[in-house]
């Protein structure tokens, strides 16, 4: 347990180092008009606060920095959430503008992020088994190819090319798309293997002359793994922070970033509410650097996807826990007037 004075040292220490990017001394510390304690007495208890492993020399510098343990402590114990009104009122002012898609409440707000912090923003899209089928529809293009177009409740809609095969009938095309619709709106995208296995088959079989091939057809069209969407937003910003100036530092976490398949599975692994993962607590060797701030947005009761930012360990933590609040709320409010509009 840190004492008050201990305390207070540190707080000044680790918000003049995410400040400066330098390393933090103790007449630097004795200069701030919150700290009335000599340079002396600051060293002592500096030299404590490095026993205690919350802080670490420098090579290069008499000077102290934060180790990852202290960051910890800082967000743990020290600091209360902040956001200045000038940021929720963008926040505010820019969910209440007028959305056409559910990608586009989704893009803008990590945009959003990026902007108002300097760091890397990725949001996680609705994961399949959230996502219902609203209409399936067929577009032919010429006598032997079309497309297959899926579209579901959050907007998302996917393009899949495709040659009709002989042996298929094009009116039993038809006849497929309206059994389809018809069965499986509103759908879980989730549970649509299951059910075309089952009852959607057994209807092609009663209804279409070629009930086999077009299933085997409609499994290739539809049901190959549905791609999850990740949105970005200030994927260059990590090149303007200092602790990056070799650009080898950042080659695994860029390489992490064009890796959608890992980088989604560590988003869907994040759980409900605010999380902090500070350097090496985070799995992915690309990240051990960085801090990683999750929290998560909704639809009514759902969970529908992860918002995330990745900064160096040296992260305005204050700043941007309460800005990943306030734009989960303001991404779930805004989510909630698009389905009531368009669901």
């Amino acid at each position: 347990m840190l004492t008050d004075r201990q305390l207070l040292i540190l707080q000044v220490l680790i918000d003049e180092f995410i400040d400066s990017a330098k390393p933090v001394g103790s007449r630097s510390i004795a200069k701030h008009e919150s700290v009335p304690f000599s340079a002396a007495t600051i060293r002592n208890d500096m030299a404590d606060l490095e026993d205690f492993g919350l802080i670490e020399k420098t090579h290069t510098s008499s000077g102290r920095v934060p180790s990852e343990l202290g960051y910890r402590y800082y967000v743990d114990h020290v600091i209360a959430p902040s956001i200045t009104k000038s940021d929720i009122h963008l926040t505010e002012d820019f969910m209440n503008g007028d959305f056409f898609e559910f990608e586009e409440i989704v893009q803008k707000s990590a945009e959003l992020l990026s902007e108002l912090t300097s760091y890397t923003s990725i949001i996680l899209g609705p994961e399949v088994f959230q996502a219902k089928l609203q209409q399936l529809q067929f577009v032919k293009l010429s006598s032997i190819t079309a497309v297959a177009i899926l579209i579901t409740n959050t907007g998302h809609v996917e393009h899949r090319s495709f040659v009709i095969p002989e042996e298929v009938d094009p009116a039993d095309l038809e006849k497929m798309v309206n059994i389809l619709n018809e069965r499986l709106h509103g759908v879980s995208i989730f549970k649509l293997p299951e059910l075309l296995q089952t009852e959607v088959y057994s209807m092609m079989q009663q209804y279409l002359d070629e009930a086999e091939k077009s299933y085997q057809y409609l499994k290739a069209a539809f049901l190959n793994e549905q791609p999850v969407k990740l949105y970005f937003g200030g994927k260059s910003n990590m090149l303007l922070q200092p602790e990056f100036n070799d650009v080898e530092k950042l080659r695994s976490f860029y390489q992490m970033m064009d890796n959608t398949g890992d980088l989604a599975n560590l988003l869907m692994n994040s759980k409900n509410g605010l999380k902090v993962r500070i350097g090496h607590e985070n799995e992915l060797d690309a990240i051990k650097d960085f801090s990683m701030i999750t929290t998560t947005y909704h639809l009514g009761n759902e969970q529908m996807g992860t918002i995330a930012l990745f900064g160096p360990t040296r992260m305005e933590y204050r700043k941007v826990l309460s800005l990943l609040n306030t734009v989960s709320y303001e991404m779930t409010d805004a989510l909630y007037l698009w389905y009531k509009n368009n669901g």
